[in-house]
């Protein structure tokens, strides 16, 4: 029987792909044999690779249309074809939404938001003129789904992301799947910017109901089943990779009494 997950013959762009998450989706794609074209504003200090295999580097500020189109030309005129676009690229820095500049909301809206419509829009144009269309998976996050203080803009863009997918997984079908991952903590380089030192870092963990946070692998390895044949029925969806959501907060401060009866 053919194997399901090799990815052999397909091509992927991962958007932001050299570094944290987008590493970790690349080396996945990379690992089950397909050619993988990463896009950032900067390459890794190190090859994203395996073996000799290595993702083509293509350097590209996403927040510029003519950008983007160059991303997408130079993958095809590369390779020939698209399969596979994961849109990662994203995040914002702390900002107070009540003192925070205009231009700051609108930057961030556009790389977590705008971006990720005007790649798909351009990958798509593609993949509808394939016999077998392709697959576009979209990295939300859990700021989209709860409160997101500090940074409100970026959970309002990856609120809407998860939109954006739904609708275009039933006006792109049946040529293209569209779907979305809502990532929970995931355990980067630059974890210790959001949650402190190695023992800060194991004290937020422990507050996951699989007690660890999420690694960049973890992403990658569902972005491989969403691209897969094993997932062609699903479109439209939005799959939590939370490791089981956070503790209610009220569990730690309520007394309840015993019944009466």
């Amino acid at each position: 029987m053919n194997d399901p997950l090799d990815m052999s013959g397909k091509v992927v762009i991962v958007t932001g792909g050299p570094r944290g998450v987008g590493r970790g989706i690349c080396l996945r794609f990379l690992e089950r044999g397909a050619e993988v074209v990463m896009c950032a504003r900067r390459d890794a200090d190190a090859p994203v690779a395996v073996g000799d295999r290595k993702a083509l580097f293509v350097e590209a500020d996403l927040k510029q249309l003519d950008a983007i189109q160059h991303v997408v030309d130079v993958t095809t005129e590369r390779f020939g074809r698209l399969d596979v676009l994961v849109n990662n690229a994203g995040g914002a820095p702390a900002a107070d939404a009540a003192s925070v500049s205009p231009r700051f909301s609108e930057s961030i809206i556009q790389l977590n938001l705008v971006s990720a419509l005007h790649f798909s829009q351009l990958s798509n144009a593609v993949m509808q003129k394939q016999d077998e269309g392709g697959a576009i998976i979209s990295i939300a996050s859990v700021s989209a789904i709860r409160p997101s203080p500090g940074t409100a803009a970026y959970g309002a863009a990856k609120a809407g992301l998860i939109s954006l997918t739904q609708t275009l997984a039933v006006e792109w079908a049946p040529k293209v799947r569209v779907n979305a991952i809502t990532a929970g903590m995931i355990q980067t380089e630059l974890a210790h910017l959001h949650y402190g030192d190695d023992e800060g870092i194991a004290k937020v963990a422990a507050t996951v109901p699989l007690g660890r946070l999420g690694t960049p692998g973890d992403v990658g390895d569902t972005c491989l089943y969403l691209a897969s044949p094993l997932a062609s029925y699903v479109s439209g969806a939005n799959i939590l990779l939370h490791g089981g959501g956070e503790r209610p907060a009220f569990l730690d401060v309520a007394e309840p009494t015993a019944s009466k009866d």
